[in-house]
């Protein structure tokens, strides 16, 4: 019988930590009392275990709870379902490590191109790369295509969406994704460097289906997904049915009771994101610097067959700490400016090129990770 290893912090008093460590693995696995059940390969087989509970400090315990593989069907929801349903609605509860044996790893495909295929995308071997974010919403299309060609035009790698610009009516996606697409293609025409712009790919998986087809057949070759929002299943047919495209994935909805760690270093990269992008340590949303560097590091370390994930950390990123972060993530990194970038107004296309050179003169032909 094959198990999978679901890992939690639990707040508990010392004497309740075994109770609620037991009633976590049966809520997560027969969702019942075990005296209801008389069927004994259930009881065996099925019922959930807990596999060790160790202290964790400040009334909390890190706690492993083994479940069975043959009950998440080998089906993203249904995996999440079993490893952090119903035990999401407990407070006490923070789900933050997972191991899957290889049989069910080998479920998902993971990356359909990770950072080898980008760097090939890109024409970019070694160094870091570059990418920025089209905003504020609320610009017209013409605006928001003037200002994806004046950062292709001083180099940067991808050109994306911001994540809440989807389909309004002042930014029709059919439009918008026409207009922008159109002025990266002839930025790179005068420039001769690849650079692609990466559409935000929002609504339901119908919608979903017909905004990916549209963005393909104009050459997209680059698309923004927010997985929390489309939820993480349709966020792994979308990847099955469009393997074409790199997808960039967006943090939005993922700050509930599932670790940083493990959100987007593992199950982003699970359910196919190429490259994942998450807040940085000193910007607005302050994850803690070792929290982003046990990020990055997983987003890049060998699991199974997997392809490595592309680490992309942004939120409120400062142009003075290019040196500062490429030194601290290496150069198997993708850094996200936008804010900071469109500041310059009138001097935007300079100030792109001075990111662009500071992000490409880093020199780096290695990758060293510090925590």
């Amino acid at each position: 019988m094959a198990w999978l290893t679901a890992t939690y912090l639990i707040d508990a008093a010392p004497d309740e930590i075994e109770a609620r460590a037991s009633a976590l693995a049966i809520e997560q696995s027969v969702e019942c009392p075990l005296a209801a059940i008389g069927d004994q390969r259930v009881l065996h087989e099925i019922v959930g275990r807990v596999a060790g509970i160790e202290p964790a400090g400040d009334g909390r315990y890190r706690v492993d709870v083994g479940l069975a593989v043959e009950t998440t069907g080998g089906e993203p929801a249904q995996l999440m379902n079993m490893i952090f349903g119903n035990c999401s609605l407990w407070e006490h509860v923070r789900f933050v490590d997972v191991t899957l044996p290889e049989p069910l790893l080998a479920r998902f495909p993971g990356p359909r191109h990770g950072i080898a295929g980008i760097r090939a995308l890109l024409d970019a071997p070694q160094r870091a790369m570059t990418s920025t974010a089209v905003k504020p919403q609320g610009l017209p299309v013409a605006e928001l295509a003037r200002l994806c060609k004046t950062f292709a035009l001083g180099g940067v790698d991808i050109v994306k969406d911001d994540h809440g610009i989807a389909n309004q009516t002042y930014s029709p996606f059919d439009e918008r994704v026409r207009a922008c697409q159109r002025a990266v293609l002839e930025a790179v025409e005068t420039t001769g460097k690849p650079a692609f712009y990466a559409p935000s790919l929002s609504g339901t998986p119908r919608v979903l289906r017909e905004r990916a087809r549209l963005a393909r057949d104009l050459g997209v070759r680059v698309v923004l997904v927010a997985p929390m929002l489309i939820g993480l299943p349709a966020f792994a047919d979308l990847v099955d049915e469009f393997p074409e495209f790199v997808y960039l994935a967006h943090p939005s909805a993922a700050g509930g009771r599932i670790d940083p760690v493990l959100i987007f270093g593992k199950l982003f990269r699970l359910f196919g994101a190429d490259a994942v992008i998450f807040t940085n340590y000193g910007g607005r949303f302050a994850y803690p610097r070792e929290s982003c560097a046990a990020l990055a590091a997983a987003a890049r370390a060998p699991w199974g067959t997997l392809a490595p994930a592309l680490p992309v950390p942004a939120g409120g990123m400062l142009l003075e700490r290019v040196d500062e972060l490429l030194e601290f993530y290496g150069d198997d990194t993708m850094m996200l400016i936008g804010g900071n970038l469109l500041i310059a107004r009138d001097a935007l296309l300079e100030r792109t090129r001075e990111y662009v050179a500071k992000v490409e003169g880093h020199g780096r032909t290695h990758v060293a990770l510090h925590a």
